[in-house]
């Protein structure tokens, strides 16, 4: 596979209910939970009954075959891959510092013995542990024990076993495979609805010479993806996505991901046939994925971590550990933004030398007999002058030089889930009740910016203006965010600095930093928790940011960087309310370029690198469209925007076909309405009218014909923000 081609190409169902996400986050739709009594002890008779797996593949295994053998040129794709190749990308750059370990290598034998199926199991078993241990020490958690284990099933149903206490029982040829286990309390009871994530392990995978599942395996696959969902469905455990289930398969060379979920609700419970029931619920209402099929073996027995294969297994692992734990405390993007910051590292460790064919390090050139030295490069100042990044913990206390307020001290509460700046909560320790969002920007001595650097410094920087801007054409409100503070650090001990606003050579010394209010969880982050928006949330979202957008157009400013990570849920005395943050992006004149966000950009933005008067508008439509759902054919979750070519074309079929108003419309008719409006405007030179939608969404808000009438009249001696402010004090600005 060349390094730009998708990976949507195995097989796809249209009328899907889960959709594969973006590197963003995990599915996380609602868990199933039966309604009834009859309705669980239906399910569970299922579980019961559905355990013959040679009758189960004899009712699918023709429906699967003709889906493997669809001609995508002369028909529509049943099945996609569940994941797309810029997902692996940024995991594969992500994972750069993670070191997996490989105890165990697979045997290579041709000969097939006991021995070496004992073998094949222990690698397979090391092989697992080092995937979850390593995808938790990275994202997660660094220290403590790992919440999970490795045990084996013979089949749904059946007890659990150690890999050691089967192999000593001789019931190794019994395994279907490995699952990973969740460890709930002390309970030494080990049940199905623990399962974290599933691994399918079999002799042989492939259909024939060809480089894909059988319709076989893909039959077992989903056989043991049936029993884990309806486990999850009768569980009393919570899971943040119990509506899906990634499936591992492996053998002792190949691998690949099947990714398998749907709606229980809608499975005929009554058949005197539960065989041919699931069949054609799978068939009519489930959504199967399956991957490409990929080496994860090299010749030698070890894995090839960096490979196609085995990325799929780890971003497998990671959506399946995230629908049990909630996001990571460290996203993929952030891990992967990291990426240049090593490349200079890298590079400033080891630089050419003069005369020399060899890399040697920076501070060996000085010796002439090329003796190898211990460096600390902690004593490096050229190392710590340009690869000095300022790194907070929890408790830090930093003092910031405020030009304007003088001195002011902050304490450092955490670091905030995901984006690719360093963005801190904190407190003022002067009113320690208030929690406080702290950027920390790039030091001014990188004389070579990297991406990162220059990320940092519209987040700092170009924001402390912007924010300023809105703050003296009297713009602010609560739908803003606003100054605190803003300055340069001060660090401790002696400053060399020859003038107020020079700097020393110290790592620190000039860092500017900028604290606002409010603080937030981002849209992206609840989502990946809760799952899509109700109806009432959706419409207070969108009232919100256009009020916020319509005191930033007052003041001549659009955001120019509107997408799930820069718009935040508040909860405070006021009650709740969506603020767009990061406004380091924003347009002030025709010079500035606004941020260019394949999936959340307007298309104005994409073509022309420059915002209309309608482009955040549209945008804003995008956000709704992902946190309603999106899920319907066509969706941002479903589409490959790989480029900008791609990402145009989807705005212009989704727009074409009314696809957009289609499904904001089976969540609130007057979103639907909106995106017509938008639709109306995108491209063109026209303004938003965003009094007239303002006053139509916060009617929608109150949920009262009698509370919106008021709202009316009011608003005719009342200026608008002081309408909407009314409008969502009063409505209580509940979840």
């Amino acid at each position: 596979m060349s390094p730009d081609q998708s990976l949507d190409g195995s097989f796809r169902k249209s009328n899907s209910v889960i959709s594969a996400h973006s590197i963003s986050g995990a599915s996380a739709s609602s868990k199933f939970v039966p309604s009834s009594r009859r309705v669980f002890k239906g399910l569970k008779d299922y579980g019961k009954k559905l355990v013959d797996l040679e009758m189960f593949a004899q009712n699918l295994e023709e429906w699967v075959l003709e889906n493997l053998h669809t001609d995508p040129s002369n028909a529509e794709e049943i099945f996609s891959s569940p994941f797309m190749i810029d997902e692996l990308r940024k995991l594969d750059v992500a994972l750069e510092g993670t070191l997996f370990q490989q105890l165990f290598r697979m045997p290579c034998s041709p000969y097939v013995s006991d021995d070496l199926k004992e073998d094949e199991y222990l690698a397979v078993e090391d092989f697992l542990h080092a995937i979850a241990n390593g995808l938790w020490r990275t994202f997660w958690h660094k220290r403590g024990p790992l919440p999970f284990f490795l045990s084996c099933p013979r089949n749904p149903g059946s007890k659990f076993y150690t890999l050691e206490k089967a192999i000593s029982k001789g019931r190794l040829r019994e395994l279907c495979g490995f699952a990973l286990m969740s460890r709930l309390g002390s309970d030494p009871q080990v049940r199905w609805d623990q399962v974290v994530g599933f691994v399918l392990f079999k002799p042989d995978i492939l259909s024939g010479n060809e480089l894909k599942f059988s319709s076989r395996v893909i039959c077992e696959a989903l056989f043991y993806g049936f029993h884990l969902l309806v486990s999850r469905c009768l569980s009393k455990t919570s899971t943040l996505d119990g509506n899906s289930v990634f499936i591992l398969v492996l053998d002792s060379r190949y691998g690949g991901v099947v990714r398998f979920g749907g709606d229980l609700r809608k499975l005929d419970l009554n058949s005197s046939n539960p065989y041919q029931s699931v069949v054609e619920w799978i068939k009519n209402y489930a959504e199967v994925r399956v991957s490409p099929v990929d080496m994860i073996w090299n010749k030698l027995g070890n894995p090839n971590w960096g490979d196609l294969g085995t990325l799929q297994l780890l971003l497998a692992t990671f959506y399946s550990i995230a629908q049990w734990h909630g996001p990571p405390r460290k996203s993929i993007a952030s891990l992967a933004s990291d990426h240049s910051l090593r490349l200079q590292k890298r590079w400033m460790e080891c630089r050419p030398v003069e005369k020399e064919n060899a890399l040697l390090p920076l501070q060996l050139a000085s010796y002439q007999q090329g003796e190898i030295v211990e460096v600390d490069q902690a004593d490096s100042p050229v190392l710590r002058k340009k690869g000095s990044r300022l790194k907070l913990k929890r408790g830090e206390i930093l003092l910031l030089d405020d030009q304007q307020h003088g001195q002011k001290t902050f304490q450092i509460q955490e670091s905030v889930i995901g984006g690719n700046y360093f963005l801190y909560s904190a407190v003022f320790l002067d009113y320690p009740m208030n929690l406080l969002a702290l950027y920390v920007g790039a030091h001014p001595s990188r004389l070579e910016p990297s991406w990162e650097d220059m990320s940092l410094w519209y987040q700092v920087q170009r924001q402390t203006k912007v924010l300023n801007v809105l703050k003296q054409q009297g713009s602010s409100n609560k739908y803003l965010p606003e100054i605190v503070a803003s300055g340069r650090v001060l660090h401790s001990g002696p400053c060399r600095k020859q003038s107020q606003g020079g700097r020393c050579d110290h790592p620190w010394c000039g860092t500017p930093i900028l604290v606002t209010s409010p603080v937030g969880e981002p849209l992206w982050c609840m989502v990946a928790r809760d799952g899509s928006f109700s109806s009432e949330e959706a419409v207070r979202c969108c009232r919100d940011c256009l009020a916020a957008l319509r005191s930033a157009s007052m003041a001549n400013v659009q955001h120019g960087d509107i997408c799930p990570e820069n718009i935040i849920r508040v909860v405070d005395l006021q009650g709740a309310r969506y603020v767009p943050i990061s406004w380091g992006r924003a347009v002030l004149e025709e010079r500035d370029s606004p941020a260019i966000n394949l999936q959340f950009s307007s298309s104005h933005a994409l073509e022309h690198g420059k915002l209309c008067p309608s482009s955040d508008a549209e945008s804003l439509v995008y956000v709704l469209l992902f946190v309603c759902g999106g899920g319907g054919r066509g969706s941002m979750q479903q589409q490959q925007q790989d480029s900008i070519e791609s990402a145009l074309q989807w705005r212009e079929g989704m727009w074409a076909k009314r696809l957009i108003q289609q499904q904001l419309g089976e969540v609130s008719a007057i979103l639907k309405a909106f995106a017509d409006y938008v639709d109306s405007l995108c491209g063109t030179p026209y303004p938003v009218d965003y009094e007239i939608w303002l006053k139509r969404l916060s009617k929608a808000v109150d949920a009262s014909a009698d509370r919106g009438k008021m709202v009316e009249e009011v608003g005719l001696a009342l200026g608008l923000d002081d309408i909407v402010g009314e409008s969502s004090a009063t409505s209580g600005g509940g979840s």
